[in-house]
């Protein structure tokens, strides 16, 4: 099995629809989450606090700098992620589709190197 990482994506200052319920979205996720676990295919997941909560720590010669605020100059940032193991890329595609659905922001599918174990 292969080890993905499915990240959502999104625009932290983006204003939300009238109509958007927060806590549908929440056990919308939660529902993709207990069948993740059901089938066996969850490792782990979470959602971000906004990327401006966020420290940065770099090493610059012979220092370490932390600075306040994200790493990158975008609008869009990871708003959360999921964990999972997967036979194939399609099945983990298969997983994204249903976490867009849940948490109505874009995901990302990324395979993690063949060597990680879980």
């Amino acid at each position: 099995m292969t080890v993905y990482l499915l990240s959502v994506h999104g625009d932290d200052t983006a204003e939300l629809p009238g109509d958007f319920d927060i806590e549908q979205v929440y056990a919308d996720v939660d529902k993709v989450n207990k069948e993740m676990m059901q089938k066996g295919v969850w490792v782990f997941g979470g959602g971000l606090h906004p990327a401006d909560t966020a420290t940065v720590v770099r090493a610059d010669g012979g220092d370490v700098v932390t600075t306040d605020g994200p790493y990158l100059e975008s609008k869009e940032h990871i708003g959360g992620f999921w964990i999972i193991k997967a036979d194939d890329l399609d099945e983990a595609l298969g997983w994204a589709k249903k976490a867009t659905v849940a948490c109505r922001g874009p995901v990302e599918v990324r395979p993690f190197q063949d060597d990680t174990e879980v």
